[in-house]
């Protein structure tokens, strides 16, 4: 249980580093992301979260 605490604490470490580095360009992402379709985000989303989850696979030594 402490792995999902650690790994969500590192998600809100990056998530930060991302608005203190590059304000403008997480603004002008969030706008971009507006104006897609629903179902194209959703697909965005998903090829991200497998992405991801592949990734942890691999680096947890699966």
């Amino acid at each position: 249980m402490s792995d999902l605490w650690g790994a969500l604490c590192l998600v809100a470490v990056l998530e930060g580093l991302f608005l203190f580095a590059a304000p403008g360009a997480w603004k002008r992402a969030a706008e971009q992301l507006q104006q897609m379709p629903n179902e194209h985000v959703r697909r965005v989303g998903a090829v991200v979260l497998i992405l991801g989850l592949v990734s942890l696979y691999l680096v947890r030594g699966g």
